[in-house]
């Protein structure tokens, strides 16, 4: 799964949404660029309550990576 962030997206939110998934038993890769940051969610992501990671301030969208 990766969670790209917003724009806009400040040091708060994203520390933020990296707290829910290590509270959640998820490991996560962060790759930063020049406008997003995008987290890569490494574990069963099946477990993920998308919803609530959609509603975490700084979120821009999720994509779910599909299984082989």
């Amino acid at each position: 799964m990766l969670i790209v962030m917003k724009k806009a997206a400040n040091e708060e939110q994203l520390r933020c949404v990296k707290q829910y998934l290590v509270e959640h038993d998820f490991d996560f890769h962060q790759s930063t660029g020049a406008n997003r940051t995008i987290i890569g969610v490494i574990g069963d992501t099946n477990q993920v309550n998308q919803d609530e990671v959609k509603n975490l301030d700084g979120v821009h969208v999720l994509f779910k990576i599909p299984e082989d």
